[in-house]
């Protein structure tokens, strides 16, 4: 029987050129593959959770082929460095092409032509501050794009579609840019300082060890876990085939909910309070700290008993009590102040040595550039991005605060999944960078160009942020560090993610919508276009009321972190009240009750080494679930219909 090579460590390490290529070959059909489960059938949601499962997939399907590679050709068997490139590259273009990124980003080029009528009057409002160069106008070009059964393959559209997008994947690349140069400032504290878990690719990490081995695959609990969730996903998908066969029922959106509109008023204003059972979600939580997985949930629960008291004391100077997106908004910024304060000697330093040209020239050995070089990215992509803002019609007063707060949540949600790992985290409800400038400043201040340039930007700051690719960055260098790869080459691997993942994406979605035609791609774009058209057809104030709860949202975060510090005991977690504000933890929330139940008894009872036989079994669960539903998802875009749908989005 062939036996295993013993590479040495350098060669372990390396970010080969195969693998950069077996990634950037797998970016193109996995782009595809999200366009059409999420963007087309609004179905699957891979980008919906922390851990792509999409990504997962690949992942276990090229450890398949490698353990074939090592039985007989190992010489050719892929290293674990290799699968950690493909990984990387794979979750930051799965990142793009995301339901809270592209899927948005896409239809907004054309939406603000093709649907204004004399009715909603966006001719008058706001067509003419839209930058041409940046969206797609000519008429039947778009026609044809909204009723679909075409193709995108004729020179007229090519024409009109190639210059906003290779302009939008500029944009993309540098803010690229912006984020590797900020991630790679950002490592030193965050993983060996503080020594953050990552938990989020505990598993990739532990599944591609050594290039994968049948170690892994032999534990025990770990099969109990896959047969058992497998077999739920198996049973469920026959059921599609043949209705015959009872569906069992796990999803958050079918009947699961306790419906609280006949209890009346002020009960009524919780609305519907969903029961998912999601089992992969159950192990998810059972991986995240007891803390945490507690606070999530409770603070739901918080959220819900907001809505009630504010139903039952109406006030009548503050009508949209009780401002929840205000709440998670200042909580977002103190999420990101404490970040901060916690590594203010190290970040003031880099600060100082910055503005005094002092920066380090060498680069550090787990980073893919030196400090000085990733200074420069960040001033490269952040004076590419100006200009691109200045040259769509927006001012340089309202370009810095609407990039310092997009960049301040997208640097506390990189931080926040990689000190905790939640199963996702949608923040939808309106905590954008628009909408927050203009309930702080009115329309007034802002002008109608700077305003029309906000739907634009929806997919970067908009909807929920499930898919941003800025933690998947810092996680890939944690991989990097953990493997002792080449971050330089990494570095690299990245760049080119961005660029044919934005790219990829482009081509997906426009593509399919030709063939197919509109579907959910359209459904969360015309709510920003009217809101722009209220917005550029009114004088709107600044909204003080939200601005003070804001204040009280940062305040009480702050104020759940500083008794973290004093109190060991303390269970509630500031980034449970974060994401627990906003709409997106109602899909999972039953599932960290269970969760948190399951991880307290095994801690209570069993302790350390319960906890950690147990781990195996929730790897099994995640696996399980994945493999078989992403199987499912695959054959519904090959026999071209929805099929089974195991997660929530």
């Amino acid at each position: 029987m062939a036996t295993e090579p013993t590479p040495n460590s350098a060669a372990r390490g390396a970010v080969t050129l195969r693998a950069i290529l077996l990634g950037a070959l797998l970016i193109v059909p996995n782009a595809w593959w999200i366009m059409m489960v999420e963007g087309t059938w609004h179905s699957g949601h891979p980008t919906a959770i922390s851990l792509a499962w999409n990504v997962v997939f690949n992942i276990l399907v090229l450890l398949g082929v490698n353990l074939l590679l090592k039985r007989f050709v190992p010489q050719h068997a892929l290293t674990q460095a290799e699968f950690v490139t493909v990984y990387v590259m794979l979750s930051i273009a799965a990142a793009l092409a995301g339901h809270d990124t592209l899927q948005l980003g896409v239809p907004n080029l054309s939406h603000p032509w093709y649907f204004a009528t004399d009715a909603n009057k966006w001719e008058v409002l706001f067509q003419k501050h839209l930058p041409r160069f940046l969206t797609v106008s000519e008429p039947r070009v778009i026609e044809d794009f909204y009723d679909g059964g075409t193709t995108l393959y004729t020179a007229e559209r090519l024409r009109a579609w190639t210059g906003p997008v290779l302009w939008w994947c500029a944009f993309i690349l540098a803010l690229g840019l912006v984020m590797t140069g900020m991630n790679i400032l950002l490592r030193k504290q965050w993983t060996e300082r503080e020594k953050l878990g990552f938990p989020i690719v505990q598993l990739p990490l532990a599944m591609t060890r050594d290039g994968g081995s049948l170690e892994f695959f032999r534990n025990r609990m770990l099969w109990i876990g896959i047969i058992a969730s497998a077999s739920l996903d198996i049973w469920n998908g026959l059921h599609f085939f043949w209705p015959a066969i009872p569906l069992i029922d796990v999803r958050h959106d079918h009947d699961h909910y306790i419906d609280t509109q006949p209890w009346g008023a002020p009960w009524a204003a919780m609305g519907r309070i969903w029961l998912p059972l999601y089992p992969f979600i159950v192990a998810f939580g059972f991986l995240l700290p007891l803390d945490l997985c507690f606070a999530m949930w409770f603070f739901y629960i918080v959220r819900k008993m907001q809505q009630v008291a504010a139903r039952a004391a109406p006030i009548p100077y503050f009508p949209l009590l009780p401002y929840l997106n205000e709440q998670s908004t200042g909580a977002w910024i103190a999420l990101f102040a404490y970040a901060m304060w916690t590594g203010r000697r190290y970040f003031k330093d880099l600060v100082i040595t910055a503005l005094q040209g002092r920066a380090s020239g060498e680069v550090d050995p787990h980073d893919p550039l030196s400090q000085r070089g990733a200074f420069a990215a960040i001033g490269i992509g952040m004076a590419f991005i100006v200009y691109f803002c200045l040259k769509a019609g927006m001012t340089l007063g309202c370009i810095i605060p609407f990039f310092a707060f997009t960049l301040i949540v997208f640097l506390a949600l990189t931080r926040m999944r990689a000190e905790l790992g939640p199963p996702a985290h949608e923040m939808a409800g309106g905590m954008n960078a628009g909408q927050v400038l203009v309930g702080i400043t009115g329309t007034r201040a802002l002008g109608p160009s700077n305003l029309t340039m906000f739907p634009l930007f929806w997919w970067m700051t908009g909807r929920g942020y499930r898919s941003t690719p800025m933690p998947h960055q810092l996680e890939g260098f944690y991989l990097a560090q953990e493997t002792k790869m080449d971050p330089r080459r990494l570095g690299i691997a990245m760049a080119i993610a961005f660029g044919l993942g934005g790219l990829s994406s482009y081509w997906s979605a426009i593509a399919q919508t030709y063939a197919h035609g509109t579907g959910p791609l359209i459904w969360h774009n015309g709510g920003q276009w009217n809101l722009l058209a209220s917005w550029t057809g009114n004088d709107v104030p600044p909204n003080y009321q939200g601005t003070t709860f804001m204040g009280a949202g940062f305040l009480a975060t702050l104020g759940l972190a500083w008794m973290r510090t004093r109190f060991l005991w303390w269970p509630f977690h500031p980034a449970g009240y974060a994401l627990g504000m906003l709409f997106g933890v109602e899909y999972f929330w039953t599932c960290l009750v269970i969760a948190f139940v399951l991880k307290l008894l095994v801690l209570r009872y069993g302790g350390h080494q319960l906890n950690q036989k147990v781990l195996p079994l929730m790897y099994g669960v995640i696996i399980g679930e994945y493999s078989v539903g992403a199987f499912w998802s695959v054959m519904s875009v090959i026999l071209k219909k929805p099929m089974y749908d195991f997660c929530p989005g």
